[in-house]
């Protein structure tokens, strides 16, 4: 038989049991209510009236130079899409983001939007009613921008036509998916001190190229390792970084002119898309097709200014040379390469880029040379009539020890580089 201690202790369990359990019920509720507000929340839209705005014709020129120094045609129109419709497909490694409406469509857009809304949306990331961007949207980077620029911006895009068009709906994994967590990460990640500069200079040119460079061109966005969580690696500015399959390289001062870019090069390059240094590809040609091309001299020369710095460092030159017959990889170029890029590697006017001196041939790493043998390009077009034939991939048709080869072959003959590229590395971006 039990004693009345044993049951007054037996109680007390059964009492806290009891307490322990209503605490746990009372904060599973709690966190439902909240999951349902935050559900809700993230899914209000402005009610606010439709914005009327009066915008001088010298403002809405103004924004429109504007928008494409800040490259936005180029993340804001999908694929065969209205222009600045939204859609644009950004995968990441938290799932799949699809870029806003940013015309002045009421529904779907930001109609309701004033320049206040505006501003704050692209410098904070904080978009009507009170709504967190993903920073896939560039705010961490515009968050320098002038009011001034920011309200000719949103004078250009209040003055297009409206597109009464959905983007598709982001497709997140859990917890991703909560906007709510954006809040933790502009806490610990947004920072709106100026980026760090890596070359010297203090023209006026340089100082304009830092804020189109840094600012509106956001191109440390791509070109600046990130950590695991989106946020950029301020003490790696500009040393290249993987965006989708291909490796925007390092664009620092000493970068480029171990790849060879003079300014003189970078500016035909960005003015044009082709330059003796090689040829935009990728997203960098979305870039120079949807924003570099549109720039004055000026700008152009100010962005090469700010990147090689007031004094240039010296460009690595690759003096063309007797091709070896007998060496490994040549016979490989000969059969499937010279066709198109000539027995010499001068390649062909509206055919094929040049190899000799070739920036992606001279990177020292071969991650984008890998992959556009794999892969392949498409066919391209540039300004003043200009053309290149689409290169076939040979994932299909070289194995790894082949295309491993070539490359070698590729970086001693034009490249000025050793030829240690593995077949480890082949394998691991074949299979990427």
């Amino acid at each position: 038989m039990r004693s009345r201690s044993e049951g007054r202790e037996e109680q007390g369990a059964r009492a806290r049991l009891w307490r322990w359990g209503f605490y746990l019920l009372t904060l599973i509720i709690i966190l439902l209510l909240v999951a349902v507000g935050l559900y809700f929340f993230e899914r209000l839209k402005p009610t606010g009236p439709k914005q009327i705005v009066q915008s001088s014709v010298e403002e809405i020129e103004r924004g429109r130079y504007l928008a494409a120094a800040g490259d936005c045609a180029s993340c804001h129109t999908a694929e065969n899409g209205a222009p600045f419709a939204g859609g644009y497909q950004l995968d990441t490694a938290f799932g799949t983001l699809y870029s806003s409406n940013i015309t002045p469509s009421e529904k779907f857009g930001i109609g309701r939007w004033s320049k206040d809304d505006f501003y704050r949306s692209i410098t904070e990331g904080v978009s009507p009613v009170h709504r967190n961007l993903y920073p896939a949207m560039p705010y961490p980077y515009y968050a320098n921008i002038t009011r001034e620029d920011s309200d000719a911006l949103y004078a250009y895009f209040m003055s297009l036509p409206e597109v009464n068009i959905a983007p598709p709906s982001d497709q997140l994994t859990f917890p991703f998916n909560q906007r709510a967590l954006l809040m933790g990460w502009n806490l610990l990640f947004y920072d709106k001190t100026p980026l760090p500069t890596t070359s010297k200079g203090d023209s006026p040119l340089w100082k304009r190229g830092e804020y189109l460079v840094n600012t509106l061109g956001h191109c440390a966005m791509c070109h600046t390792p990130m950590g695991q969580f989106g946020n950029i690696d301020r003490d790696k500015m500009f040393q290249g970084n993987v965006v989708g399959r291909f490796l925007a390289p390092d664009i620092t001062a000493k970068g480029l002119a171990e790849r060879g870019w003079t300014k003189e090069g970078l500016e035909r390059y960005f003015s044009e898309g082709i330059a003796p240094q090689g040829s935009a590809f990728s997203d960098m040609y979305l870039v120079v097709h949807n924003s570099t091309t549109h720039l004055v001299p000026e700008d152009i020369s100010a962005i090469t200014t700010f990147l090689l710095g007031d004094v240039p460092p010296k460009a690595k030159m690759i003096v063309d040379g007797e091709v070896p017959m007998n060496v490994p990889g040549y016979d490989t170029y000969l059969n499937l390469c010279a066709g198109c890029h000539n027995i010499n590697g001068e390649g062909k006017p509206n055919v094929s880029i040049a190899l000799v001196g070739n920036s992606t041939v001279m990177n020292p790493d071969g991650h984008n040379l890998i992959v556009t043998i794999l892969d392949g390009l498409p066919w391209q077009a540039f300004p003043n009539d200009e053309r290149y034939q689409a290169m076939p991939g040979f994932a299909s048709e070289m194995t790894d020890s082949e295309i491993a080869t070539l490359i070698n072959f590729l970086r001693i003959q034009w490249g000025g580089l050793p030829g240690n590229v593995t077949e480890k590395e082949v394998s691991q971006l074949r299979n990427r």
